[in-house]
């Protein structure tokens, strides 16, 4: 028998503050990786992120439940003071798909890359710890993140997520 979790109308403020030290700690990762091959480049990778945060925002939180309240992450109080309110109901019966994550995974894996490049040609300690703390980051603490402390409580799992439903190979 499964007992279920209590939802959270609003998100304390330390686990808001972890999620997004999380998400600051895998750009800063990644932009010195890339920063090992030029600041050009490393200009791109983070108006690349910036673009991803804008397009998160702008394309989901402003539909999301939490829209103008405290969610996980922070972004709905952020989302309702730059961009209208959106659609909710049509927000939960959005459906998504791998190829809506290809952007977000790009976040990762273009320092992974341009980190094991930087390897093979000149080995340098820094760059290996920075893989490190990035993969790390991204995988066990990003599900740590998201896991224990953000979506098991999420009202809007409740009321019907693309990304649960994407996660958990559930139907709507």
């Amino acid at each position: 028998m499964s007992e279920e979790k209590p939802c959270r109308e609003s998100f304390p403020w330390w686990i808001v503050v972890l999620a997004n030290l999380v998400s600051l700690a895998i750009y800063a990762f990644g932009a010195f990786i890339i920063y090992q091959v030029g600041w050009m480049w490393m200009t791109a990778y983070l108006l690349f992120i910036l673009v991803l945060e804008i397009r998160l925002l702008k394309g989901s939180c402003v539909h999301c439940y939490y829209y103008g309240k405290t969610c996980a992450f922070g972004r709905g109080r952020l989302s309702s003071l730059l961009f209208s309110r959106g659609d909710p109901e049509g927000f939960s019966n959005r459906k998504a798909t791998w190829r809506d994550l290809i952007p977000d995974i790009l976040v990762s894996l273009i320092p992974v890359v341009t980190g094991l490049v930087i390897l093979v040609r000149d080995f340098k300690w820094p760059v290996l710890a920075a893989m490190a703390g990035l993969l790390l980051l991204a995988t066990v603490g990003n599900g740590a993140v998201r896991g224990s402390l953000a979506c098991k409580y999420c009202k809007q799992r409740e009321l019907g997520c693309p990304a649960e439903r994407l996660f958990q190979k559930t139907e709507y």
